[in-house]
């Protein structure tokens, strides 16, 4: 994208040696023997070995507990204070940060639920060969609900292929319900991972024996919807995604909270890269800062190094999967805002609650992680009219291209407005919607429910349901979909013939350039005020048919992207 491809050259990281990833664990004892029992992420200077990293993060006071060589990151426990400051000191480190959340999923659907609740926070082994090779596939019985896989024209597309078992989509989120029969027909146990520990201060008390979850679980809720987006089976049942024969990995990189880690997520990242994921979906943002500035003058110097040192662990990240062959599609964010020209930031801090404070936000050199970190396609949110959703970030700085996201508002002065079937169905935990009341304990949709939330049953016995959220988090795995379509069409099969590759830059082309033109509406300030928004959510659509700041280049096509021309990779 033109103005990505500025950023992506200006924040690209050196290439890091490969490394295994540990998992996170609670504080260590060492803790006692450094004077304290505060938990850090420390970042490499740029070059540095482990080695030499690890006895400057000694020199500092700290011990190491937790590392991932890959992108040079570290845990370590250390003194309560000073411990930032010798780490920012020494030569061969490049920053530490407190090990707080740093992010939440966009549209995590509240506890207590109304259908216009945007809560956009700001958040057994390998398939058999028999089923790895791609086929079609028909249509299943919630499909009539999903206005989205219409418009990306999946149902088109799936007649020329449904996507390939070989083809790996990595949902970076909250975890994965493979109790699902949806998902269950896609899921795929080997690859999958946990990465993010239960934490009970956010959490609450944790539901297995050292607080990590099982994989194929999900707590949250935000990840099952996103999976099914992605690639829920054609399989006759329930619905289906955008790219349903293709393979979904857990990667669990959020907290049941719908809050984020920083070392979970880059974790998560440079495994994709290590086992060959070809697409991750990023459905979130980093927090606690609504933007990551380099030096933002309202930010106390601990925090802006804390920021600094998130910017980089995060561009290293991206850099690393890029460079490994993963295609990064990652939600625009939902702040109704134009990312090249910010708002003040009135939300950040968000974590703890309480600490926030007003943020001037300079556009040089703040960042709305990781949609705006290297080599992310970022998506806007679209409502079934086709217009912006009143709620989706915007502007040519950013946006790679748009899709179906949901606009519960979409419709106004017609019996559609307000109404749920604006948003985005999918595929949802039993668990999440028993816990906020949709469900009852014998697994039935309670009546209030009805009409929003489904239940779908197989002939076995076996149960899915399904929920309707919206958000930017719901536009993306749209357009993860069609890219996992794209690499199972053009990319290349291994010489084993158990995966399949294509390049992201080579992904991104046939996705970009196969997209819907779609021109800024006129006038081009659009206002919300008829659907009950106040000005602020007043957008103005900058660009023409070919590129916009409302569309990108284009409403991603599936149908268009697997019936392209030669591709070359």
């Amino acid at each position: 994208m033109r103005t990505r491809q500025r950023v992506n050259r200006a924040l690209a990281a050196a290439t890091l040696v490969a490394a295994a990833v540990g998992v996170g664990a609670g504080a260590s004892p060492a803790a006692a023997q450094n004077g304290g029992a505060t938990e850090y992420t420390v970042l490499a200077a740029d070059n540095v070995s482990a080695a030499d990293a690890i006895a400057a993060i000694e020199q500092a006071g700290g011990r190491v507990v937790e590392r991932n060589d890959a992108v040079g990151m570290f845990r370590a426990v250390g003194p309560d204070s000073g411990f930032v400051d010798r780490v920012s000191s020494s030569s061969k480190l490049f920053g530490a940060a407190h090990v707080t959340s740093i992010g939440q999923a966009p549209a995590q659907k509240p506890k207590t639920r109304t259908p216009d609740a945007e809560k956009e926070g700001r958040g057994a082994g390998a398939a058999s060969t028999a089923a790895t090779q791609a086929r079609t596939s028909g249509m299943d019985p919630l499909d009539d609900k999903l206005w989205g896989l219409r418009m990306v024209k999946s149902d088109q597309a799936r007649k020329v292929t449904a996507g390939d078992k070989r083809v790996t989509v990595g949902i970076l989120d909250t975890g994965v319900d493979a109790s699902n029969p949806d998902i269950a027909d896609n899921f795929n146990w080997k690859l999958s991972r946990n990465f993010a520990k239960d934490i009970p201060e956010v959490d609450g008390p944790c539901e297995v024996e050292k607080c990590l979850d099982p994989v194929g679980t999900d707590d949250g809720g935000h990840g099952t919807h996103v999976a099914g987006t992605v690639g829920a089976a054609a399989n006759g049942f329930g619905l289906s995604g955008v790219a349903p024969n293709v393979s979904l990995v857990e990667l669990k990189g959020g907290q049941d909270s719908g809050y984020f880690f920083l070392e979970p997520v880059v974790n998560a990242l440079t495994y994709a890269g290590d086992a060959g994921i070809d697409v991750v979906n990023m459905s979130f943002y980093v927090d606690p800062w609504l933007y990551n500035c380099t030096a933002n003058p309202a930010d106390s110097p601990g925090a802006q190094a804390e920021q600094r040192t998130i910017i980089r662990a995060m561009t290293r990240a991206l850099t690393y999967a890029h460079n490994r062959g993963v295609t990064l599609v990652g939600a625009l964010g939902n702040n109704h805002e134009d990312l090249g020209s910010p708002r003040t930031d009135t939300s950040s801090p968000d974590y703890p609650q309480g600490a926030e404070y007003s943020r001037p936000i300079d556009n040089g050199s703040c960042l709305d992680l990781p949609v705006e970190g290297p080599y992310v396609i970022g998506v806007s949110a679209l409502g079934p009219s086709g217009t912006k959703a009143d709620y989706s970030n915007y502007g040519t700085e950013q946006i790679s291209v748009s899709a179906p996201g949901g606009w519960f508002r979409d419709g106004v002065g017609t019996a559609t407005f307000r109404t749920d079937g604006n948003m985005i169905l999918s595929t949802y935990p039993k668990k999440v919607l028993q816990e906020e009341g949709s469900v009852d304990a014998d697994g039935n949709v309670v009546p209030a429910a009805a009409g929003s939330v489904f239940k779908e049953c197989t002939k076995n016995g076996r149960c899915g349901y399904y929920s309707y959220l919206q958000g930017t988090s719901m536009a993306s795995p749209h357009a993860a979909g069609v890219a996992a379509l794209i690499v199972s069409r053009f990319g290349k099969p291994s010489r084993d013939g158990r995966t399949i590759t294509m390049s992201p830059s080579a992904v991104e082309s046939v996705l970009i350039n196969t997209a819907a033109e779609r021109a800024c509406p006129e006038p081009r300030l659009r206002s919300y005020l008829p659907e009950g928004r106040s000005t602020e959510f007043d957008a103005y659509c900058s660009g023409d048919e070919e590129f916009n700041g409302f569309y990108g280049h284009g409403i991603v096509d599936a149908y268009a992207a697997v019936t392209a021309g030669h591709v070359e990779d």
